[in-house]
């Protein structure tokens, strides 16, 4: 698949079939992450593939009661802010965040190494370069599932969501993990959300804003 043609391609899908990922593309898919750019070069990425409904249903379960929690407060107010695409697109992956993690069968778990100041106490801009270089690393994750033919789906942990998944797998304190990444095939009637039309012209500046 040409590259501009996985560009193109790549959605968040939250409708996943049955199918099962194998170890072998689940591998060759993460060993793209290895090739992002990284901030110190030594690319200190870990990952948990997490397999089986109920290891998932026990590590999400703070993203069920976040979800149910939001969904009774924040879809109303949601409607007053956002645009309609957007508004659409929240409308659709709300309810699916515990169903989408679970479906595939394929949890994710990135892991980077967070050096010098707290993820969320940074000193300056600079101390997020780690965190910025593990999304660099997810991109190409999800661009080299994009080429295999599968579809992804991620969810940003907020809330007890962190403390809880990295307290379950034992992760070592100075790691921070990304985000929940499923992966799998998608399901033949998977709801695609309609993209933003962007003028690309409209983006670019010359010398000045």
């Amino acid at each position: 698949m040409d590259f501009y043609e996985v560009l193109e391609k790549r959605r968040t899908i939250r409708d996943f079939s049955s199918r099962k990922v194998s170890e072998e593309i689940v591998e060759k898919v993460l060993s793209a992450a290895f090739k992002a750019p990284t901030n110190d070069h030594l690319r200190q990425f870990e990952f948990i593939v997490i397999r089986g409904r109920e290891n998932i249903a026990r590590l999400i379960s703070p993203v069920t009661e976040n979800t149910r929690r939001i969904q009774q407060t924040g879809l109303e107010a949601a409607a007053n802010t956002m645009d309609r695409d957007e508004y659409a697109m929240f409308v659709d992956a709300l309810p699916k965040q515990q169903r989408m993690l679970m479906q595939s069968d394929c949890l994710i778990l990135p892991f980077f190494r967070q050096k010098d100041h707290p993820l969320c106490q940074p000193a300056d801009q600079s101390s997020l370069n780690y965190f910025a270089s593990a999304w660099a690393a997810v991109e190409n994750i999800l661009l080299a599932a994009t080429a295999e033919g599968l579809s992804c789906a991620f969810r940003i942990p907020i809330g007890n969501e962190p403390a809880y998944v990295k307290q379950l797998v034992g992760a070592p304190d100075e790691y921070e993990f990304t985000c929940f990444l499923t992966i799998g095939y998608a399901a033949a009637d998977a709801h695609i959300c309609k993209q933003k039309n962007i003028r690309v012209k409209d983006r670019i500046h010359r010398n000045v804003w």
